[in-house]
């Protein structure tokens, strides 16, 4: 049977996350072809999937990372549309048409995402942005952004859902890969993701490779995808955070390496593992922290 879009979705401990995902995918009218690529989860979350025959399940018996996931699951797909979708993601009523319709609005067009949103309906950062180079990042880090009223170029914050909202699409240098709907023309032309990296920043690795190729990227702010971010990784933060720093440490050196000085490269690498090392502190800190506030009660 053919299918106009394939869904792929990589799950690891989602919980009741995953079936309200695949519930959301089920209510748009469209005939869409649902790959669930599991990577060892365990706690039951396929459970919720059992009476659905027309969701495709791949049980993979360790947990390979999400790019290798995400490639896994095109080899199992059969549209010429992509959809790489986060078990945490809920699409809302009439979300997937425009992303659809803006994905075909131009033969270089290539991937599209839509507006990520918060529980509150606010806009989350990562849907529309501009690729974190080495200098942005230094930017962001020191907290120069401050300046980019009055030197823009060169002190931009590549955030850019601080910036107000389009009034239709626009091109951009990266979306999130929470959501993003390819052609698979384009993926053909690039390639699959890259599954050196693990968790995170393998969506900014792609989209920097289709732009490369010569293919535009799309942020749609007409398609609202509700997103509870970090719903699948509450429970491991030290171990997402590990390989978050590791995979920006891949990235740079991937991608800019040859265009930066061997002295700005090495400020990075070390504001990247300055960067972990505080992110363990604090988690750690929140942790004991909260256990000292139960012990209490």
């Amino acid at each position: 049977m053919s299918h106009p879009l394939s869904t792929i979705i990589v799950n690891y401990n989602a919980g009741s996350l995953l079936r309200m995902c695949v519930d959301s995918l089920l209510a748009c009218p469209l005939d869409i072809e649902i790959i669930i690529v599991d990577n060892a989860s365990s706690d039951g979350s396929l459970d919720g999937l059992q009476d659905l025959s027309q969701v495709c399940v791949i049980r993979n018996l360790a947990n390979v990372g999400f790019a290798a996931a995400c490639n896994i699951g095109v080899q199992a797909s059969s549209a010429p549309f992509l959809l790489f979708l986060n078990p945490d993601c809920f699409f809302q009523p009439g979300a997937i048409a425009p992303l659809l319709a803006d994905l075909q609005s131009g033969d270089r067009v290539g991937m599209v995402g839509g507006l990520l949103v918060n529980e509150d309906g606010t806009e989350q950062g990562g849907g529309r942005r501009a690729v974190p180079t080495p200098w942005r990042s230094l930017v962001r880090a020191f907290g120069l952004q401050r300046f980019a009223n009055r030197w823009p170029k060169l002190f931009y914050d590549f955030h850019l859902h601080k910036q107000p909202l389009p009034d239709s699409f626009i091109e951009v240098e990266a979306i999130s890969g929470a959501c993003m709907l390819v052609k698979r023309d384009a993926m053909e032309d690039v390639g699959l993701l890259d599954e050196g990296y693990f968790l995170h920043c393998e969506d900014l690795d792609w989209c920097m490779r289709f732009r490369k190729k010569g293919w535009k990227i799309l942020f749609v702010p007409d398609a609202r995808i509700s997103h509870s971010l970090g719903g699948c990784s509450q429970s491991r933060r030290v171990f997402v955070e590990w390989h978050k720093h590791k995979g920006m440490l891949r990235f740079y050196r991937k991608f800019f390496r040859h265009q930066y000085p061997g002295v700005l490269m090495g400020l990075v690498s070390a504001g990247v593992w300055l960067r972990f090392g505080l992110a363990v502190v604090y988690l750690t800190a929140r942790r004991v922290f909260a256990k000292g506030s139960v012990g209490r009660g």
